[in-house]
């Protein structure tokens, strides 16, 4: 398909909300790195007034469509016009709806955005956002017990959005910073529930992210804050409190908040197998 200059058209369809069409289109055009996408994301389309727009904007600016669509007459207008235009057109999960049919042997439901029902593990959701937004940052240490994972970590180590992407997984999850001279909240010595991990990174990356966020505040000033030695004595501190309390530690160097995440909730996830096996 031609590109103009760099960049191609990305049409994204859907009868829900889009973000399982922006996560699987993200995936794969992360794998060009000399070309990029500009997305065109339609939500909510649930209606022929509704696909009409669609398809013109499809028709102003040809690319890729990628859709996730329930209703027959929409899907059959939508490949219509992409036939009719000769673009490529796909849909998300109509492969693997088949897959699951051809295996379970029993039609699907129909029903538009069902993965988003106001279900218990939704309201697990909910509560584990609540919770880790409130024991943000060293908040409310009396509440630590409660939670399933608690990331300590010298400052930018990603441990708040870290906490936010697991609590969005229904882990309620708190974070406590390490900071030199400064002791630690005692109810972090005891803890028997929680899963502690300490988030390290080396001190050239610290220093490479703290300079970007003093220069985004305008502050210039905080020499001690990005000094080579400091933070190299921050990160041993980190380091010896690990071990001397045997928390799990990951190193976030080179990984993103989603990877982060990832490794965490494999931690979480053997810790509890081995209690269950206890």
């Amino acid at each position: 398909m031609p590109t103009t200059g760099n960049y191609f058209h990305l049409h994204l369809v859907s009868d829900s909300t889009g973000e399982t069409l922006i996560t699987v289109a993200r995936a794969v055009a992360a794998q060009y790195a000399n070309v990029t996408p500009v997305e065109h994301v339609y939500p909510l389309v649930r209606s022929q007034k509704q696909l009409d727009r669609v398809l013109s904007e499809i028709e102003e600016a040809p690319g890729i469509v990628l859709f996730t669509l329930l209703e027959k007459d929409l899907v059959g207008r939508l490949e219509a016009k992409c036939q009719e235009i000769n673009i490529p057109s796909l849909s998300i999960i109509g492969p693997v709806m088949q897959l699951f049919q051809a295996y379970l042997g029993a039609p699907t439901t129909g029903r538009v955005g069902a993965q988003h029902t106001l279900n218990a593990e939704y309201f697990k959701r909910i509560d584990a956002l609540n919770y880790s937004m409130m024991h943000d940052d060293g908040q409310h240490v009396e509440g630590l017990e409660e939670a399933d994972v608690i990331l300590v970590g010298v400052s930018r180590t990603s441990k708040t959005p870290t906490s936010i992407y697991l609590a969005n997984r229904g882990i309620r999850t708190a974070n406590v910073p390490l900071v030199p001279g400064i002791p630690i909240p005692h109810q972090l010595e005891t803890l028997k529930k929680p899963l502690v991990v300490s988030l390290h990174a080396t001190p050239e990356r610290l220093i490479q992210v703290r300079q970007n966020r003093l220069l985004s505040m305008g502050d210039r000033d905080n020499d001690t804050y990005i000094d080579r030695q400091a933070v190299a004595d921050e990160v041993a501190f980190a380091r010896r409190l690990s071990a001397k309390f045997n928390w799990a530690q990951l190193d976030v160097t080179r990984r993103s908040i989603e990877e982060t995440a990832a490794a965490i909730l494999k931690l979480f996830t053997d810790r509890q197998r081995q209690r269950l096996a206890e």
